[in-house]
């Protein structure tokens, strides 16, 4: 069954962070084709609530050191394997985030 995506920017952002759920972010994450295991989970349950609290994007610095937590030095590392193809271009795009202007596509 097939997830109405909510309006999402020209390059797949969510434009209201707001009308994200776990649904969305399973669509999403299918779109980057992804997976979703636990072990993302972590990482994106972890950026809503800094979303939630800071009203931002959590720098990806700020998820490797949750992460850590739990995997230690290898987190980084881990974070690279989760999303491929960058913490901005697929971590914040399936945990609904905005677009971050400031970031490099990386």
């Amino acid at each position: 069954m097939a997830t109405d995506l909510p309006e999402r920017d020209a390059e797949g952002y969510l434009i209201e962070p707001a009308d994200w759920n776990e649904d969305v972010a399973k669509a999403l994450a299918e779109g980057e084709n992804i997976q979703l295991n636990d072990d993302h989970w972590d990482a994106i349950r972890f950026m809503r609530e800094y979303y939630e609290e800071h009203q931002v994007a959590a720098d990806a610095r700020f998820v490797i050191k949750h992460l850590a937590e739990r995997m230690g030095k290898e987190a980084q590392k881990k974070l690279f394997e989760l999303f491929p193809y960058g913490y901005v271009k697929q971590a914040c795009k399936i945990a609904g985030m905005k677009r971050p202007r400031a970031w490099s596509t990386g």
